[in-house]
């Protein structure tokens, strides 16, 4: 046995006993250990070579009062430590431990999550709440009613209806070939683009559906000879061979009612003509046109006689109708106009507030001013008659005729012919 096993062996028995002694009780205590084992050991009648104690009592009793020393000073740090609810605090007068400053995550970290873990949220759970009073009772189902099939079904019926309409709309316009009346305006008419557009958009805009409110009346105004009867023969050709000869009526005033005694009469003939072709016009579900040329001459009882027939207080198949008014009221004011404006986009205000004081059937018109006639365009009138009277088209033999006409001062690089294309055909017949 050596000195350290005795000395762990000592300090192992000191700490269990946790009392605190002086040197000789320690002393004593050792050299009662070495005796016992000096007394086993011849008991065993084994031979031991003598150890003398003097040579490692002084070391051993170093070691044993160091370590008695230092568990006693543990002990002590231990009990402060508990008592004042804190930490191991460091012993006083001992020097403090220095040691070399790593560089560690942990000083990073936030001081709240590392000392209280992060909550889990709680997932509301959804609870069905039943009344108090009563027992639990299921859910109603949902059932279908049979109103909402009923519902489907009109919705398809409305939109099956509205198609039809729409493709019926479609079927009517084409029903009066607009695009090729166009196509003949544009081609026979000279010098009137504003006009024949202005005709052409109303005419489109009212034939597009077939129930109407009111019906459509349109008043073309213009000088002599510059294409007010030609564009009626036209529409009335037109119309004529689109809708049949019956629902169309070209009314000629100095023709048909020439004697303003006889107005009477005619406005009641009129009457009953327009009655019967509204009439027959509903039963084929087209719209009518009536067309009176030179209508400066209408006597107040025939116009009296239309406007009581164009009133909204008639029924529907009144309605369904287009009237035409053809004639040279406000020329006056049309040729002062392009004399000295040279445009004729303000000519409807003007010719509107000179024909509301002649009759109130004229405010319920759309009014279509055609303006005076260039050289060029009587050029083209010659062009032609002649083409359509066989003779060869000769472009000098064109300017002479076309500079025997009578024409109004030059304004600016226009020059208006007085008398437009009226006396065109009169000069081809002389060729």
């Amino acid at each position: 046995m050596n000195i350290y096993d005795s000395s762990d062996r000592l300090s192992d028995s000191l700490a269990d006993d946790q009392t605190e002694g002086d040197g000789e009780e320690v002393e004593e205590r050792v050299e009662g250990e070495e005796e016992d084992e000096s007394g086993s050991r011849d008991s065993d009648g084994t031979t031991a070579a003598p150890v003398s104690f003097s040579n490692f009592s002084s070391s051993l009793r170093a070691v044993v009062r160091i370590r008695q020393k230092y568990l006693a000073m543990k002990k002590r740090r231990l009990e402060m430590s508990q008592a004042f609810g804190g930490g191991p605090c460091p012993l006083s007068g001992a020097p403090s431990r220095t040691s070399p400053k790593i560089f560690t995550f942990d000083g990073m970290m936030p001081s709240a999550m590392s000392a209280a873990p992060e909550r889990k949220r709680k997932r509301r759970k959804r609870r069905v709440m039943y009344p108090t009073g009563g027992s639990r009772r299921a859910p109603p189902k949902q059932e279908w009613s049979r109103a909402k099939y009923c519902l489907y079904l009109l919705c398809a019926i409305v939109f099956l209806q509205v198609y039809n309409a729409i493709e019926n709309l479609d079927d009517h316009v084409l029903r009066y070939d607009l695009d090729g009346l166009e196509k003949t305006l544009r081609r026979e008419v000279f010098g009137q683009r504003g006009a024949v557009e202005g005709l052409l958009a109303l005419l489109q805009d009212y034939l597009s559906t077939y129930v109407h409110n009111k019906p459509l009346v349109l008043s073309v105004h213009g000088p002599t000879g510059v294409g007010k009867s030609h564009l009626g023969r036209l529409l009335v050709g037109h119309f004529r061979t689109v809708i049949g000869e019956p629902l169309v009526l070209q009314y000629y005033v100095l023709h048909h009612c020439p004697l303003e005694a006889d107005a009477w009469h005619c406005a009641r003939a009129l009457s009953i003509i327009v009655a019967e072709t509204v009439e027959r016009a509903e039963e084929e579900e087209k719209i009518p046109l009536f067309v009176f040329d030179e209508a400066e001459h209408l006597h107040g009882e025939i116009l009296d006689a239309l406007l009581d027939l164009m009133s909204s207080k008639r029924s529907n198949e009144y309605l369904n109708a287009i009237y035409l008014f053809l004639s040279n009221l406000g020329h006056a004011h049309i040729t002062r106009h392009l004399l000295h404006n040279s445009l004729a986009r303000e000519l409807a205000p003007v010719l509107r507030d000179t024909l509301e004081k002649l009759h109130p059937l004229w405010p319920l018109a759309d009014i279509l001013p055609m303006g005076l006639l260039e050289k060029s365009h009587v050029m083209e009138c010659l062009l032609d008659e002649m083409t359509g009277e066989g003779f060869y088209p000769d472009h000098q033999h064109i300017e002479q005729l076309a500079g025997e006409m009578e024409y109004y001062p030059a304004v600016g690089e226009r020059q208006y012919a007085r008398t437009g294309c009226k006396q065109v055909v009169a000069k081809v017949n002389l060729l």
